[in-house]
């Protein structure tokens, strides 16, 4: 097949979603390589994503671009790479987020400097889902965030909690600070650890370096948000037993995970190789059938069209912070991220992703559980 005939095809493909090939709306492609048809064709997401970072198509509001295409279905009409069903074909016989895979998994994202994510984030280095009812900025949206998550394990002064996946220490810190709560919370980044540390001080936090398969104490309550989709489907069983293992007997599970529609077993190839290497989000069937005889599912909250307005807030501090960045990181590195935060907000706005917060508990709640929004 012909480049010219290449060409035709995409032409064809994006057509289906209203996106044109150099047109005039902001959500068109401007291409400025022809090799980009033969690769996004062969290639997928992968070959999409990679021919924007080498600069070969340009578009305006990528966020639109990836809101359209994904509303459309068009993921179903581009075949896949060899790389990405070689990596489909590896996540069926291993299992990538094993304890001595775990940490290095992590560290590939969230080590690559603090002073990016503390240009990117909130003041609270919150690195998930803001919770935007009634909130007019990103600061707000966190603390509403965290406090929604209080407020749903009917947190108490002097409650212990564990935080599985605690990032640079956010909830750790807004537990303590607003609820005098005891946190104590794991991460396996070493990067998050030591600013974490620095930003608990003086708090009745401890920040440990420690997987979460290996703390045997037992807590009033557990929170784990956006810890899950770095779990990997092959280890969601052993996530609820660790969880259910380490929460007293009338204590509550808080989830926040981002969610996926269906059920897969291999991470998007684009985000595997550059962003979040061998994350999987996980379906409700998979947590459902982890958590079987374990927990009880008391509350499941939807809120995943908040997630757009988070990820279009991080991308703004991204791009405003990015000259006190460039030299460090390169210009590379910013289309990929670029990329990264847009097409992720795009799949949001579709509601091709969701983002829950469960609150589960080992027997029930005898009378029933309140929720909270």
């Amino acid at each position: 097949m012909n480049n010219e005939q290449l060409r035709q095809n995409v032409i064809s493909i994006l057509a289906t979603a209203n996106v044109k090939v150099n047109g005039p709306n902001p959500w068109d492609l401007q291409v400025h390589d022809d090799r980009f048809y033969g690769r996004v064709l062969s290639q997928g997401t992968l070959g999409l994503g990679e021919s924007y970072m080498d600069g070969w198509w340009d578009c305006d509001r990528l966020d639109e671009f990836v809101f359209r295409a994904l509303r459309a279905d068009l993921y179903k009409t581009v075949k896949f790479g060899w790389k990405t069903k070689l990596q489909m074909l590896l996540a069926l016989v291993l299992n990538k987020q094993s304890k001595s895979k775990a940490t290095r998994n992590a560290r590939r994202h969230y080590d690559i400097g603090n002073n990016l994510y503390q240009r990117m984030l909130d003041k609270r280095m919150a690195y998930s889902c803001g919770y935007w009812q009634g909130a007019d900025s990103l600061d707000m949206a966190q603390e509403n965030k965290l406090d929604l998550i209080c407020r749903k394990i009917n947190l108490q002064p002097g409650q212990r909690v564990l935080d599985i996946g605690c990032g640079w220490g956010s909830f750790a810190k807004f537990a303590a600070e607003r609820y005098g709560a005891e946190v104590v919370g794991v991460t396996v980044s070493e990067k998050q650890l030591e600013l974490g540390r620095e930003m608990c001080k003086g708090l009745p936090v401890e920040l440990r370096m420690q997987d979460y398969r290996d703390v045997r104490e037992q807590f009033d309550h557990i929170v784990s948000v956006g810890m899950a989709e770095h779990v990997g489907y092959r280890n969601h069983r052993t996530y609820m037993q660790t969880a259910a293992r380490c929460l007293k007997d009338d204590g509550l599970f808080l989830l926040h995970t981002i969610g996926h529609p269906f059920s897969k077993t291999s991470a998007d190839p684009f985000t595997n190789t550059y962003i979040f290497p061998n994350c999987l989000i996980p379906s409700l069937k998979q947590l459902g059938a982890a958590m079987e005889h374990v927990f009880v599912l008391e509350d499941l909250h939807n809120f995943g069209a908040d997630y757009d307005h988070t990820l279009i807030a991080w991308f703004r501090n991204f791009d405003q912070h990015w000259p006190e960045l460039q030299e460090e990181y390169g210009d590379r590195f910013y289309r990929m991220w670029k990329y990264y935060l847009l097409s992720s907000a795009g799949s949001f706005r579709a509601r091709n992703n969701q983002l829950w917060q469960m609150v589960l508990s080992k027997k029930g709640v005898l009378g029933g559980y309140q929720s909270v929004r």
